[in-house]
Parts: C-alpha cells; sequence; structure tokens
C-alpha cells in the first residue's frame, strides 16, 4: 500500500482523538479548524476508511478509528524516541513517555518524580495514566504505556516486576482525631472508629481483605470510593479515618492529615516498576526507570 499521508495527518488525527473537538485540536497543534478539516480528510482518503463519525455537536472515533488510534499514537512516540536517541544533548531532547500508575502512587509521588525529570529533560513529556493495578499491567502489556508503577501480585507472566519500595498500611487521619498521635494503632481499635474503604475492584482492597479474613470489624464502613486519593478526601473533610498505603500521603508535614502506624498485623505491599517481557525501553523511558530506580537507595524511599 502506497503512503499518501505525512506525520502532519498523524498529528492531526492524534490531536482530534485526544480534543474531540476540531476547534481545540486545531489550537493544540497551532493550526486552523480547516486545515486541520483538510488533514483528516487527506489522512481518511489515504487509508480508504472513514476515521471519525461527525456530527454538530460532537466528534467521536469510527471503530476503524478506535482500532488506528493507539498504533498512530505509537508511530509518532517511535518517532520521538528515534530522534531523542540521536541527541547527545540532554536539554535538548525532545518526546514523550507514558507511565501507567496506580492512583495511590500517583497523587503525591509521582509530582516529585516528574518534577525531577523535567528539570533533566525538559523538553520531554510524560503522560501520566492514573488506574488500577490490572489497567496498569494490560496498558504495559498492550504498549499503551511505556512502563508501569505498581505493587506486586497476581502479575501477568508477560510482565517483569523491579522492587522499588516496601511499604506498609497506615491509619490516615485528620490531625484533630482521637487516634492522631498515637504511636501505633491495631486493626481492631481501628475498626471501632468510622471508617472509608475502597472498594473490590481496587488491588489495595483485594490485599488487604486477604491479610485481615481473620479479623472482623466491628461495624461496616460508611463510604466506599473507588480511588485512595478520593478516600483521603473524605479523611480530610473529617468524615472518618482510612486504612491506606504509606505513599499515599505526603512525605512531609500536612496542616490537615496525618498517619498512625497499623499493627497486629502489618500489613505491607511491595511497590516497583513493571516492563513488558523483552520489550527494550526507548531512551526516554529508559532514563525514566533510572530515575525511579535511583531513588530506592534513599533512606526515606521516598523522593524529598
Amino acid at each position: 500500500m502506497a503512503v499518501n499521508f505525512d506525520l502532519n495527518d498523524l498529528q492531526a488525527f492524534c490531536a482530534l482523538v485526544e480534543h474531540k473537538s476540531f476547534r481545540a485540536a486545531a489550537d493544540a497543534i497551532y493550526i486552523s479548524q480547516p486545515a486541520l478539516s483538510r488533514r483528516i480528510d487527506k489522512l481518511e482518503g489515504a487509508l480508504g476508511v472513514k476515521l471519525f463519525e461527525r456530527t454538530t455537536r460532537r466528534v467521536s472515533l469510527t471503530m476503524v478509528g478506535r482500532a488506528f488510534a493507539p498504533r498512530a499514537e505509537r508511530l509518532l512516540n517511535d518517532l520521538d524516541d528515534a530522534l531523542l536517541g540521536i541527541s547527545e544533548v540532554a536539554s535538548n531532547r525532545t518526546g514523550r513517555v507514558t507511565v501507567a500508575c496506580v492512583p495511590s502512587a500517583a497523587y503525591y509521588f509521582m509530582p516529585s518524580v516528574i518534577a525531577r525529570y523535567h528539570a533533566i529533560y525538559p523538553k520531554v513529556r510524560i503522560k501520566l495514566i492514573d488506574t488500577s493495578a490490572n489497567k496498569v499491567s494490560a496498558a504495559v502489556i498492550s504498549g499503551e504505556a511505556d512502563l508501569g508503577l505498581s505493587f506486586s501480585g497476581n502479575l501477568d507472566q508477560d510482565v517483569e516486576f523491579e522492587w522499588l519500595v516496601q511499604e506498609s498500611y497506615v491509619a490516615a487521619c485528620r490531625c484533630d482525631h482521637a487516634l492522631a498521635g498515637k504511636k501505633v494503632v491495631r486493626w481492631d481499635e481501628f475498626y471501632r472508629y468510622d471508617y472509608i474503604v475502597v472498594d473490590k475492584t481496587s488491588g489495595n482492597r483485594f490485599l488487604l481483605d486477604q491479610a485481615l479474613a481473620h479479623i472482623a470489624p466491628e461495624r461496616l464502613s460508611i463510604c466506599e470510593t473507588r480511588h485512595v486519593t478520593t478516600m483521603l478526601g473524605m479523611v480530610e473533610a473529617g468524615l472518618g479515618i482510612a486504612a491506606v498505603p504509606a505513599m499515599a500521603l505526603p512525605a512531609g508535614h500536612h496542616p490537615v492529615l496525618t498517619s498512625v502506624p497499623l499493627i497486629d498485623p502489618v500489613v505491607e505491599r511491595h511497590v516497583g516498576i513493571i516492563k513488558r517481557r523483552g520489550r527494550a525501553l526507548s531512551p526516554a523511558a529508559a532514563a525514566l526507570e533510572k530515575l525511579l530506580i535511583d531513588m530506592k537507595a534513599q533512606p526515606s524511599n521516598r523522593p524529598a
């Protein structure tokens, strides 16, 4: 098949996929809406298929368009990676790295990681997919993400896991809560207070249910959320306490939130990098992986 489109047409396609609006997509790549429409028409004509359904109110991908979208994005990313590998001057490097990350690590941990990486490679963009542990693994396997940050467990055989941090679960509470200031809290004591949990789609919930199967809470949770970060918002609002991995909390002083180690038993999880087995990382992704590995040598196992 003759290639009758160019990179500009692929860029226009990916922009429209991301922004779902001709106006927003055109603004994002600094061209006019008519020029964007011409690029999309050219691409559809070259491929001989319709990629978008257009109405006066919305733009959506066709079934063929949905299948083509990840491949088009990968083509552009691969080109960025090739250009990144050519340049020897870090400050002039360009490209993009996509990281899939469990939400409990995305909120307080990853911003510091991204800040450090950006200081070294200011022209490399990072796309962060914050999602459940199962979807992190799926994104890495499919190639949607270059690498993932998740915890060990029932990992797919197509991924490899590199340990970074071993962390314990703690009781997150407000600074004015009755548990604040205690040295430790037993799980049976934890369950005497109003508490919030993540639902059963969460990998954290699965891990805790296994570790605490022998403990019968005195009361039911007052609320369930999908993500740990949402649960912490509930704690901050004063609705109750929550059991969360230490990484989910801010590393330094917080004006509202504090935490107390949970014991009897101490429940731990192992957080690390997951990669597709047998797939080499791009230079940009490899640099991010090295930065993450270097952090595990720090005394706190967390970025400053």
